[in-house]
């Protein structure tokens, strides 16, 4: 696999996969403004290769497409030259549209969520499978990796693990919040939530969710009651139903 990966945008989730890329990999990005590209380099601390996208070749090159869905017509026509891959972070943009869009010999559709930036994403991939080694060695450098067989799995996914940040942020925020609210100092209540969360995703690799809900809920307890105030409240509908709405709004985009 070529060191050189040629990232089309700049934004955010660029940067968080850029940062996860760094230490293997030669980086060079390719954007609109000269001045946001200093920025990217900056924040990314390390010296890299910056170009304009306007008529940009892309010739025999490993892309990382990071622009926003809208923009794929307009991006690719202004550049040039066929490009060897072209592994796209673009919710809801089919493999279909990606290559009808952008000239290029593969295309993998890849879903990396923001713990990129500290190696930490679950990245879910499809596309053309002769691929697949490739992408998910490619992908390991930020995380892990889940291989799936469609558009429509990979747009499920999106709702779950690319757009499931910003659910827990909600929930990890309110759980602060609720410890305020009965006296706890803030800083007191984001520690203890941190840790939390911290351990929590530690369990959750190897013991089910519903066996790691028994294994805290004694009969009458505190748990049990707080328990029961999220279902009251249809917290469980509330998730079920985030995912929902995400997956169809990929869809639409």
């Amino acid at each position: 696999m070529s060191k050189l990966i040629t990232f089309i945008g700049n934004g955010n989730m660029a940067l968080s996969i850029a940062k996860g890329l760094k230490e293997n990999y030669e980086i060079e990005v390719v954007g609109r403004d000269l001045k946001k590209l200093e920025k990217f380099e900056q924040e990314l601390g390390i010296e890299i290769q910056k170009h304009l996208l306007n008529g940009f070749d892309i010739t025999d090159k490993t892309l990382m497409l990071c622009v926003k869905p809208a923009n794929i017509e307009s991006v690719g026509s202004i550049l040039s030259g066929k490009a060897k891959v072209v592994y796209s972070v673009l919710a809801g943009t089919s493999v279909e549209k990606l290559r009808s869009n952008i000239q290029t010999n593969a295309v993998v559709r890849t879903m990396p969520n923001l713990g990129a930036s500290i190696n930490r994403s679950h990245t879910t991939l499809t596309g053309d499978i002769e691929f697949k080694d490739e992408a998910q060695e490619l992908l390991s450098a930020i995380g892990t990796t889940t291989w799936l067989s469609s558009d429509k799995e990979i747009d499920i996914a999106t709702a779950l693990a690319g757009s499931g940040p910003a659910y827990l942020c909600l929930i990890a925020e309110a759980f602060a919040d609720g410890a305020v609210k009965q006296g706890l100092k803030r800083d007191d209540a984001m520690e203890i939530m941190r840790g939390l969360f911290g351990g929590f995703g530690e369990l959750i690799q190897d013991i089910h969710p519903a066996v790691l809900k028994d294994a805290v809920m004694s009969p009458g307890g505190t748990t049990a009651s707080g328990y029961s105030a999220l279902e009251e409240n249809n917290v469980r509908y509330g998730c079920i139903s985030a995912i929902e709405k995400a997956y169809n709004k990929a869809c639409e985009l």
